[in-house]
């Protein structure tokens, strides 16, 4: 740690700059990490968490535009091609070289949305989802025009260094413009993003999800830094995602037990393995209706669920 850490910190304590002070002992806590004392830095980012110090301008009701998301604790297993990418993408934000706008795009269910939330933990940022409910309007250039003032609320904030935008299913405003059946007003509102996309700060990380990337308007494509494909999964992958859902629900439910062998053996009579999203809900349910007190009844609500038989042979 420099001296300098140390100066800066007492003088944002002495100015009441508390945004300064947290800025700057997470700074101190990143550099005793770098040096190889763990211990100490998770230390500090801990007496940092529970510190309300940081207040972004969205959380003081001044746009009707974002909706917070807050984290979850559930598991987000994924391939490793895909882990791979994201830590790239966190070690990319954190060279601030001006990198900062990336799409993820996949099927349904493929971990897209999670990913973002697992981005803006990693990142020590608040995450923000851009409500398009909100911003789409029947009035004639009503909705270009709230997009512009989407984009100019984002350049506007105190901390554009401590939030993360998710774009969720911005195809919804993003289609292709080349496309005969698109509506023209459509058309204005994605030439309006790639109006926002040129002007945005560079300290906001943006984070966009697509389910209908084939369909994704090209120019809008080439204003990000990295586009992730979420459908790369083997079935090996799914396999092994299965068993960690199973593993992070099974203790919720009393009495129930672990039969590895044969839940592997009844997940393998699906042709196909959907993707993690359908297999969350698929073994959640299961678990949850199974029968207080029968400890594999389980299995069977999955066997039935799969095959719609009601026994297990």
């Amino acid at each position: 740690m420099k001296k300098k850490d140390v100066l800066n910190l007492i003088k944002c304590y002495s100015e009441n700059n508390d945004a300064g002070f947290r800025a700057q002992a997470y700074q101190i806590a990143k550099e005793f990490d770098s040096e190889g004392d763990v211990q100490l830095s998770e230390y500090i980012l801990s007496l940092l968490s529970g510190l309300n110090t940081f207040v972004p301008q969205m959380l003081e009701g001044k746009s009707d535009f974002f909706k917070k998301i807050i984290p979850t604790q559930e598991p987000l297993p994924l391939p490793e091609v895909i882990k791979d990418d994201l830590i790239g993408l966190v070690n990319a934000v954190g060279h601030n070289i001006g990198i900062n706008k990336f799409l993820f795009h996949g099927a349904p269910g493929t971990g897209k949305t999670e990913s973002a939330k697992q981005v803006a933990r990693l990142l020590e940022r608040e995450l923000y989802s851009v409500d398009f409910d909100s911003i789409i309007d029947s009035k004639l250039g009503q909705t270009s025009k709230n997009i512009a003032t989407v984009f100019d609320e984002l350049n506007n904030l105190s901390h554009p260094e401590k939030v993360v935008i998710l774009f969720d299913e911005i195809d919804a405003i993003a289609l292709d413009r080349t496309n005969t059946n698109d509506l023209r007003e459509m058309g204005r509102a994605t030439s309006s993003i790639l109006k926002g996309f040129d002007t945005l700060n560079e300290k906001i990380v943006l984070i966009a999800t697509t389910n209908l990337f084939s369909n994704f308007d090209k120019a809008l494509s080439r204003r990000f830094d990295t586009i992730i494909d979420f459908n790369r999964y083997t079935n090996d992958d799914l396999l092994e995602i299965a068993d960690i859902i199973l593993d992070y629900y099974l203790p919720k439910i009393k009495g129930a037990g672990k039969n590895k062998k044969l839940f592997r053996k009844i997940m393998a009579l699906m042709p196909k393995l959907p993707y993690p999203g359908e297999l969350k809900n698929l073994i959640k349910t299961s678990l949850a209706f199974s029968t207080i007190g029968e400890e594999f009844d389980y299995l069977v609500k999955l066997y039935k669920n799969i095959t719609g038989k009601n026994q297990i042979t």
